[in-house]
Formats: structure tokens, C-alpha cells, sequence
């Protein structure tokens, strides 16, 4: 009996069903306590493959997409946001506007969940099956800066440019000087028509031609940004500030 269950977890593992090769075992011995019909082992070895492949695949997207930490949509206290209805926030958690390749501009100051929506939102599309990339705009200037370059910042940038939604955190952050703004258009204009974005950024639009320099690449960049999206403007006081912790419990500093 054991060389034969050898024997099917090694035809298991040439026909690529690793996962279910590791538990046939088990399901065998599940199916024969309890009198398991020949459809039902079928459904259970076959659904069990199915459902850790997706696991997998899911890990590997998350992997991929390089978060900076992990915090869902349920994790997003809307409550702290009043600029944000209830309505807004379901909407932008059904990622219809990711069907239709519309992009998401986050406007607001540090610490009122601009990064943490844009994570919640990425976590959303990588467990509904899409593909998601995560990058800051100075790492990103870095990368497009080190393409021709280094093997890491040409694999970044093709798992960028394959992704279904890559989310620049922090844009305008810094300014550009002539090649950066161009590297930037050149990335942008890849992605136009083939990707959401979203962007969080405590500039708007109108200041962002301050920040890029050049006039005739930051109407480029604005028109294949703005063309389909959504501008949100997210307000309040600092999260992190709300919340911070102290040393001193009750007492100050000053105290």
C-alpha cells in the first residue's frame, strides 16, 4: 500500500500537482473512512490543487508588488477621514474604476492615510487577480535612472510595466532635473491606456510644474494622468500625530 500511494504522489508530482502530491496521502485515508464516492475524491483532489495554486499565485503578486507594510481596507479607519464618505470608499473597494483603467490621484498632507488607502486598494486587486506594483517616486527615479545599468532596476521596471495597477507614493516629492522628468514621461506614456495609477501626493496638479520643470513634459504627464481619474482630497489632522506614542505616558515633556 505505501509503495503504491509513492508511486501516485510521484505521478502527481510529473503532471505538476506538487501541492496535492503532499496531502494524497490524508485524502486517501479520508475518502476510505468515509466511504467518499470516486466524484467526491475527484472534487477534493482537484479542488484542494486549485486552491493552493491561487494561494501561491497570491503570494507571489504580494511578493511582487512590494509593499511597504500591509494594511487592508478594513484596516482603514473612515471614520478619521471626513473628507471621504462611506459611499466613496465602497465604490473605490469594488475596483470598478480599475476595470476601466481610470487613475487615482490622493491629494492631502502627511498622515491622512493617503498611503494606507493606496495599499488597501493594491491588497483589493491582488486578491481579486491583479497584478500590483508599489514604488516611491524617489526610488522610482532611482530605478528609471539604473535601467540601462542593473539587472535589479530593468526586472523592477518590467514587473511595473506588466503590472494591471502600479501605485507612485510620495510624487513630487522631490524635485527633477531634465533627464528624470523625461525617464518619468517615458514610464507614464508606457503606461497610458494599459494601467491604473494611483498617485498620493501632498502637491496638486497645478504645482506640479514646479517640481518637473520642464512646462512641455508636465502637460504630457498631466494629460495621460489626468485623462481618466479620479481626484481625491484627503484632509484632517495627522493620523500619526492623533495617535502617537509617549514615554512619558500622561505627562509632557514640558511637565
Amino acid at each position: 500500500m505505501h509503495n503504491n500511494i509513492v508511486s501516485i504522489q510521484q505521478q502527481l508530482k510529473s503532471l505538476n500537482f506538487a501541492e496535492t502530491a503532499k496531502i494524497v496521502p490524508d485524502l486517501i485515508q479520508k475518502a476510505e473512512l468515509d466511504d467518499w464516492t470516486y466524484h467526491q475524491f475527484l472534487r477534493e483532489l482537484l479542488g484542494y490543487e486549485q486552491k493552493r495554486r491561487e494561494e501561491k499565485q497570491v503570494e507571489k503578486r504580494l511578493k511582487w508588488a512590494a509593499f511597504p507594510f500591509h494594511k487592508t481596507l478594513n484596516e482603514f479607519d473612515i471614520e478619521e477621514q471626513q473628507s471621504l464618505s462611506r459611499r466613496q470608499f465602497k465604490q473605490l473597494g469594488e475596483l470598478s474604476w480599475l476595470d476601466q483603467m481610470f487613475n487615482l490621484i490622493l491629494l492631502g498632507p502627511p498622515g491622512v492615510g493617503k498611503t494606507h488607502l493606496a495599499v488597501g486598494l493594491g491588497l483589493e486587486a491582488i486578491y481579486k487577480g491583479y497584478k500590483v506594483s508599489f514604488i516611491s517616486m524617489g526610488e522610482l527615479v532611482h530605478t528609471l535612472k539604473t535601467e540601462e545599468i542593473t539587472r535589479k532596476s530593468q526586472n523592477r521596471l518590467k514587473r511595473i510595466r506588466g503590472s494591471n495597477l502600479i501605485i507612485i507614493d510620495d510624487l513630487m516629492f522631490m524635485a527633477m532635473d531634465q533627464r528624470e522628468a523625461n525617464l518619468f514621461f517615458h514610464l507614464i506614456n508606457d503606461l497610458y491606456n494599459n494601467a491604473s495609477i494611483i498617485l498620493t501626493s501632498n502637491k496638486g496638479p497645478s504645482d506640479w510644474g514646479e517640481l518637473i520643470g520642464d512646462p512641455a513634459i508636465t502637460t504630457a504627464i498631466l494629460d495621460r494622468i489626468v485623462h481618466r481619474s479620479e481626484i481625491l482630497y484627503l484632509n484632517g489632522d495627522s493620523y500619526r500625530m492623533k495617535h502617537r506614542s509617549s514615554i512619558f505616558e500622561e505627562e509632557t515633556v514640558q511637565n
